[in-house]
């Protein structure tokens, strides 16, 4: 008589994984601040795209069904909200996105060590990329800067800690100096971005001039406004 072979049963395996969410924080009235949105996405409509949001509501006062109708109008404009910060999870409808715990900033404060005159400032790590970025491809490394040997094809992007180098033309979103380096610059041999950011000011396709595209450029900081300038 031939015995029943019992299936294995299969384990279920959990794993955490890190990703960088746009973090949200609507200020009252929320008419005027959801006006900003709507400027933001009538320059660059894909914007916010497919990107994580966090809702920080540690600024307003809302309540549940305050959330909610607040959820609904981003949902409307096609930005999905990852989860919630700032608000306490007792009293909140089911339907709403969870209230999340423990996230950190991309700001990273340094403390300077005294140093002998003799010491020298250990090298800053790099990324080193031979192959052109294809659209569709993200790159993020937030220790330090990105070079491309070639070209960044529209709708890639790339996301540095450091300075941006790009050995052709610039064509996708470039967003520079993630980690609060207001310091970090661009560069290309061509521009054609759809967008450039450094730490978290940024300007889209519209907001460059015709005299800089298709030209050798940087782009840097200056105070709250980017500029860009020919490469000499």
């Amino acid at each position: 008589m031939d015995s029943k072979v019992e299936p294995q049963r299969q384990v279920m395996r959990l794993r955490g994984r890190s990703y960088i969410a746009f973090v949200f924080s609507p200020f009252m009235p929320i008419v005027d601040w959801l006006g900003e949105i709507d400027a933001t996405l009538a320059r660059s409509s894909g914007f916010f795209a497919g990107r994580p949001i966090v809702l920080d509501l540690s600024a307003v006062d809302l309540s549940s069904h305050g959330i909610a109708h607040l959820v609904s109008n981003l949902e409307s404009r096609g930005i999905r909200v990852l989860g919630l910060e700032g608000v306490e999870p007792t009293g909140l409808d089911a339907g709403l996105p969870p209230v999340l715990s423990g996230g950190r900033g991309c700001v990273v404060e340094q403390q300077v060590e005294p140093k002998k005159v003799d010491d020298q400032p250990p090298p800053s790590p790099s990324l080193l990329l031979q192959c052109p970025v294809r659209s569709g491809q993200r790159i993020v490394f937030t220790e330090g800067d990105i070079t491309v040997l070639g070209s960044v094809g529209s709708g890639a992007e790339i996301v540095a800690g450091g300075s941006i180098h790009v050995y052709g033309t610039l064509r996708g979103r470039a967003m520079a100096g993630i980690n609060g380096n207001s310091a970090a610059r661009i560069y290309c041999q061509k521009i054609e971005a759809e967008l450039v950011a450094i730490d978290g000011y940024y300007q889209t396709a519209e907001d460059i001039g015709e005299t800089m595209r298709r030209r050798a450029a940087q782009a840097w900081l200056d105070g709250d406004i980017i500029r860009i300038t020919p490469l000499n």
